[in-house]
Formats: structure tokens, sequence, C-alpha cells
């Protein structure tokens, strides 16, 4: 049996003032920044093609990677390029970002067209995600790059440096790819989907070459791929006598 998310109560669109008390904010973010920001494609669609976010998503994406890249330089001096390289991408992954976005209530926020709005979209993790990445791009411009930095850093002060919350974060599919180049084949992915109540369940099977293979199951394909990668990454280590280790070579 499934468990949903408990809903949050969606606010007037115009009134931000729960949000801005929530972010980590060291000054006053520009308001019309912060509607763009919260602007998503489909409500612009919607709307006569008025202004949405995908331009600051970029510009936020790339002050994401940069502070994150930065901290993680500094904090773990030792660490070695590919380990720091996994951190990062754990850090900003689509289900870290989401996972802030929803410790907000940012989903609450969002401008979204008619059918977004009625599918989900305001707790679907990809545009929390972009939400979050056009958010840092309004500190950018709002703030200066100092304060962006320190705001990308105070955002994700919840799992930056949270090894339990990166656990479950982590890429494994990624990881895997890499253990696919060291045996020179790639992984392959097959799937079985069937309805249980109304609940969509998804089985993936994973091979990579003919020695390792991971089976994993989940309420969506993303999910059952990733569980089916885990599983392959830990029976790589544990045939070959070793412990994973998330960020390390």
């Amino acid at each position: 049996m499934s468990r949903k998310r408990k809903r949050q109560p969606i606010p007037h669109l115009e009134d931000r003032s729960g949000l801005l008390a929530s972010l980590p904010l060291k000054g006053e973010l520009d308001p019309d920044l912060l509607d763009l920001a919260l602007t998503h494609r489909s409500y612009s669609f919607e709307n006569d093609e008025c202004p949405q976010n995908e331009r600051l998503e970029y510009l936020g994406d790339a002050v994401l990677s940069l502070a994150v890249a930065d901290h993680l330089y500094r904090t773990y001096p030792d660490a070695s390029q590919g380990s720091l390289s996994r951190r990062r991408s754990t850090v900003v992954s689509t289900r870290a970002l989401s996972h802030i976005a929803r410790l907000h209530n940012l989903g609450a926020y969002l401008k979204l067209g008619k059918g977004e709005s009625l599918t989900g979209g305001r707790d679907r993790d990809s545009v929390l995600e972009d939400a979050v990445e056009a958010i840092i791009g309004a500190v950018h411009l709002s703030l200066g790059a100092e304060a962006a930095r320190v705001f990308v850093l105070d955002l994700l002060s919840p799992i930056l440096d949270d090894d339990t919350f990166m656990l479950g974060a982590f890429d494994y599919k990624s990881r895997l790819q890499e253990i696919g180049a060291l045996l020179s084949a790639v992984p392959a992915y097959t799937y079985e989907e069937w309805t249980a109540g109304d609940t969509e369940h998804f089985r993936a099977h994973v091979s990579v070459g003919e020695t390792l293979a991971g089976t994993g199951e989940g309420t969506s394909k993303k999910g059952a791929e990733m569980e089916a990668a885990r599983r392959a990454v830990l029976a790589y280590y544990s045939a070959r006598g070793e412990t994973f280790t998330m960020f390390e070579e």
C-alpha cells in the first residue's frame, strides 16, 4: 500500500510572505524575480506566453553547481576528483532538490497551468527541482554572487553533509555505468508493469555483461531502475569481497 504525502495548503499565489519567511535569505529578494522564478512554463503557455522561469533555472543551476563544488573541495581536502564529483551529483540531484523544496512548501507557491496543477505538478520532483534552481538564480541577480553562494549552502544545510540522506539519494545508475565501463559492458534494463488497486508498480531488471545483475521494484519506473542499479552495485562489491562506500574510488 503506497503512502501519499500530506497535502499542504495552497496560499494565494500573490502572497509569498510564508515562502520568504521560510527561505534563508540574507537580504531583500526582488519581488519580480521571485514571481518569475515561481512561474512554470505551463502557466506561460496558458497566459499569452508570459515570461517563465527556464532562464532563471539555467542560471541557478550554474550558481548551485559552483557553490556546492567549492564547498566540497574545501570540506573534503583528501577526497579524490571522482569522489567529489559523485558527492556533488548527489547533492544537486532531483531527489535532493525536490526534498529541499518540500521542506519549504515550495510547490504551494508555484504558478502552474491548469493541466499541470491537476496532474500533480505541485509535487512533481522535476518541477520542484527546477523551481529551486530558478530561485537560486533570482537570489544571484538580486543580491549578488556571494549572497547567492551563502544562500545555497544555507538552503542545502539539512542534507549537504548528511551521509544518511546521501545514501538514499545516491545515483546508483551512474555508479553502475562506471562499473560497466570497467567490465567493458553497458547496463541493459528490462521492465515489468502492473497495477494493484489504484497504484502502479514497476519491476526493473538490469544486467551488465553476463556476470552482474540486479532487480528492483517501485511505484515509478525510475524508482525501480534505481533500486535495480543499487542491488547490482552492491552485488559487484560483494563478489569482490569489498564494502561499498558511496564517495570513495
